[in-house]
């Protein structure tokens, strides 16, 4: 039976409101007399602290594209769409110790910029605007409509009758403190909210387990799914698996799986731009490591609640089977929040959806922020105001947030027709990704690498990554992405090569052992989370 929000729901949904304005308001303040500096909007002063960076990495990256998306993942293919988040974790330990330290003896403010001292000008411009395209027309655009799907279907009659207003509701708060206070009022806010989104996440796996049997109890809900459900209990899928093409069996733990996360978790500027504004390194580190032990339990509260939902659709408990048919198909994008709809409490109602509101609001605050970030450092000071002072750009990185808002909204509606919201990110994400990791990656750790060949490289992998995409050879998007790094790396060495004096390229990157040299916390994180990957793929091989 579905219980509608109560005055106590939204009381509560309110106080979270009222306190995560609050706090970003009073983290955009400055001091009587004095503007903020571009170190002070786009890299928090560069104050941040371990725990602040590491929890502001997780709400960032963990929005509706997980909690709506990889749940209806979790609904079609099971535990195998966790690769991305356990994965992660082990990224995240080589992006700490190999990448970061590069990025931060740089002084960086954006990855963009990285491309410029490397190589040139003309190339990280380029790169510059394909992540704003990115950003704009695939993250900000997706994570808006999921939101607003989100919020309909708990809040409203779920016929998509009222999402605009939802949409313009989520993009309008996520604004309200990112606009004026930038990253230092966004990555603080991230600290309550990413705390919020696990305990909501955490209440919603657990109401749906204990609902799941008529009995009760987490631990009977939990035998049961496994009983009903063990086939997706699986990372690694099986060739006769409908799903393979999206996660092709072994080959998403040594192929096109380490392109999405090199390129997410190390190039990607919305998330790399919080331990940019580390304090120090060895803090920056500390904040990475303690992301990647919070990944590891984030397939317990956006992947279980989809495989819950799809035991219940096996066996029709609460009517879901018309609540996740369309047409004759199954909506998987559903399936959260159908949960919560259904099954969670009033009192609870509040919290669980103003944890997934939390979720949706820091990543899309994060991305907004460095949406805004590259444009005014890598486009505007670089091509339009060489000249301009701090206080214009800061002015124009607060036009630049809402003007991509008011674009990203505008489109948002287009977005209703995709079953697979997760996969449908990480397939077109994968047409300009590997081409950039392929730059970076013989950028940072091949001298030779020249502009020439990185240029013709970068913009060589797009019609390479389409033709593999469209030709009728039957490749699962990962191994696309793989096989499009591959021939981008081949294509760099050769150009490098051919155009070359076959000497070390002059900007290339000094690799000093010193350099990659990390702390004893950082090391002793990264030989503790493998051990915890090694046990989880053997126990769900």
């Amino acid at each position: 039976m579905k219980e509608q929000f109560a005055l106590i729901d939204y009381f509560i949904f309110g106080l979270y409101a009222v306190i995560i304005l609050g706090v970003g308001l009073y983290m955009s303040r400055t001091k009587k007399g004095k503007d903020k500096t571009t170190e002070d909007y786009f890299l928090a002063g560069k104050t941040l602290p371990w725990w602040a960076i590491g929890a502001s990495l997780i709400a960032a990256n963990i929005s509706a594209e997980q909690f709506i998306g990889m749940s209806g993942s979790g609904f079609a293919v099971g535990l195998a769409i966790a690769s991305y988040e356990w994965m992660a974790a082990l990224t995240l330990i080589i992006v700490g110790k190999y990448f970061l330290p590069v990025f931060i003896k740089q002084g960086l403010y954006t990855i963009p910029e990285f491309v410029e001292k490397r190589f040139n000008t003309s190339l990280k411009t380029i790169l510059a605007i394909f992540w704003i395209a990115l950003f704009v027309f695939v993250n900000l655009t997706s994570v808006i409509y999921l939101g607003g799907k989100a919020l309909d279907t708990v809040l409203g009659v779920g016929d998509g009758s009222n999402i605009i207003l939802y949409m313009i509701g989520l993009a309008l708060f996520a604004a309200a403190y990112s606009v004026w206070g930038g990253l230092s009022a966004v990555a603080w806010t991230d600290v309550i909210q990413v705390v919020l989104l696990i305990i909501g996440g955490l209440i919603t796996t657990y109401i749906a387990l204990d609902n799941v049997t008529v009995q009760g109890g987490v631990f009977n809900g939990l035998t049961h799914i496994y009983d009903v459900a063990g086939d997706k209990f699986h990372m690694i899928l099986k060739k006769d698996n409908p799903e393979f093409a999206n996660l092709p069996g072994i080959a998403v733990l040594i192929g096109g799986m380490w392109v999405a996360n090199l390129y997410y978790w190390g190039f990607n500027q919305y998330i790399i731009q919080r331990a940019l504004a580390a304090k120090s390194l060895r803090e920056a580190q500390k904040g990475i490591a303690f992301a990647a032990f919070l990944k590891i339990i984030v397939p317990l509260i956006v992947v279980i609640p989809g495989i819950i939902a799809a035991v219940m659709y096996k066996e029709n408990i609460a009517n879901a089977v018309s609540a996740f048919s369309v047409d004759n198909s199954i909506n998987y994008d559903k399936a959260y929040p159908w949960l919560i709809s259904t099954f969670v409490p009033v009192g609870f109602k509040g919290l669980v959806v103003a944890a997934l509101s939390a979720a949706i609001v820091s990543s899309l605050a994060s991305m907004l922020n460095s949406t805004s970030t590259i444009f005014t450092m890598d486009i505007y000071k670089a091509h339009i105001n060489k000249g301009a002072n701090d206080k214009k750009l800061v002015t124009i990185g607060r036009i630049t947030v809402l003007v991509a808002l008011v674009v990203a909204t505008s489109i948002a509606k287009t977005m209703g027709s995709i079953p697979q919201m997760f996969q449908y990110i990480q397939e077109y994400t994968g047409i300009v990704s590997p081409g950039i990791l392929a730059v970076f990656l013989m950028g940072l750790f091949w001298k030779k690498t020249n502009v020439k060949g990185a240029i013709v490289g970068v913009l060589a992998s797009i019609p390479i990554a389409l033709g593999l995409k469209f030709l009728p050879i039957d490749m699962p998007f990962i191994d696309q992405m793989f096989y499009t790094m591959l021939m981008t790396i081949v294509m760099i060495v050769g150009v490098s090569l051919n155009t070359g004096d076959g000497d070390d390229d002059p900007k290339g990157i000094p690799l000093l052992k010193e350099t990659f040299a990390t702390g004893r916390v950082f090391n002793i994180s990264a030989y503790i989370i493998l051990i915890i990957l090694v046990v989880l793929y053997s126990v769900f091989w």
